[in-house]
């Protein structure tokens, strides 16, 4: 769980004790005021999100406490090799060459190949609109199919109830209850401040960014688009703040799809997991009181939003 200035993360160790690891936080954008600028905060807040949540994975691993998963996640020779080379720690070298593995298998993924396919209509379809639309709807393809896949995996199955138990601990505290299991047991798994939700609303802006494009060039095309990641995570991020802010009722209809996606990136948890949920969230707020939003949100504590790092 994270908040404004705090992180915390809580494992269920080996031997079935809960290890709890809480620490201060601080954000790029608290010293360079500058990157609170709309758009540009989403792509701070989004890359800050993903550093933070490699480095809690590497160590949960060091917190549960089995030698054998913790093996899972020591830097490779090449890491060790980079790190004595460049005078860095095996360990930050190790998150660098995650991040820029999963980068380069989401451009493949969501990029390279909905261009590739999609460019082989142009000599039937001439309009740009239409082929933007159905590159869109590729790109959606493959994320769904994606998500059902790793819902097949046992150990992804797990993630996906203590997610339920993330959400169900921040309705729970939404509500004002007292955050014990019985409460927040008999909360939804779905919430609309969730990370998933931000994923299908990038999905949604890039479709509509995108198709200003021209197809004239599909290499040059697919150059452009990557240039223009960070533009579409940003807006999206606004997107997904203002619906967490505002009361118009039309947002539900903006959220639904989101909180229908998570019907597939949630379970319901057992009482260990939503504990463990619980001890972390108590930590992250520690004396204020408060936890920010999933998708990154400001870091404002009267928003009452939260953040989670799984």
């Amino acid at each position: 769980m994270r908040a404004p200035s705090r992180m915390a993360i809580a494992v269920r160790r080996s031997d079935g004790d809960i290890a709890v690891d809480a620490r201060e936080l601080s954000s790029l954008k608290d010293r360079y005021p500058i990157l609170k600028l709309p758009v540009v905060r989403g792509v701070i807040s989004f890359i800050e999100s993903l550093t933070v949540g490699i480095k809690s994975l590497m160590h949960s691993a060091e917190m549960y406490g089995d030698e054998a998963t913790l093996e899972e996640y020591k830097p490779s020779k090449l890491e060790r090799f980079v790190a004595d080379k460049t005078g860095k720690k095996a360990e930050d070298v190790m998150m660098f060459f995650a991040l820029v593995l999963a980068f380069g298998l989401a451009v493949l993924l969501f990029v390279v190949f909905p261009t590739m396919l999609t460019g082989l209509l142009k000599r039937w379809i001439a309009k740009r609109f239409v082929l933007g639309l159905i590159e869109g709807a590729t790109r959606l393809g493959i994320f769904l199919c994606y998500i059902v896949l790793v819902t097949r995996i046992k150990d992804i199955q797990r993630v996906f109830e203590y997610h339920g138990a993330e959400h169900k601990v921040i309705h729970c505290y939404e509500h004002g209850e007292e955050l014990n299991i019985s409460n927040a047991r008999k909360y939804s798994t779905l919430h609309p401040r969730c990370g998933t939700a931000f994923l299908l609303v990038v999905m949604v802006v890039s479709i509509v960014v995108f198709s200003a494009i021209s197809w004239d060039n599909v290499v040059l095309r697919m150059i452009i688009k990557i240039l223009l990641l960070p533009f579409v995570a940003g807006v999206s991020y606004e997107i997904i703040r203002w619906a967490g802010k505002t009361s118009w009722p039309g947002v539900k209809v903006v959220l639904f799809p989101g909180l229908m996606l998570q019907k597939l990136t949630t379970r319901e948890p057992d009482d260990d997991q939503l504990e463990v949920a619980i001890r972390a969230f108590v930590e992250a707020a520690g004396n204020t009181g408060e936890v920010d939003d999933e998708a990154g949100y400001d870091g404002n504590p009267e928003e009452r939003m939260y953040n989670s790092k799984r």
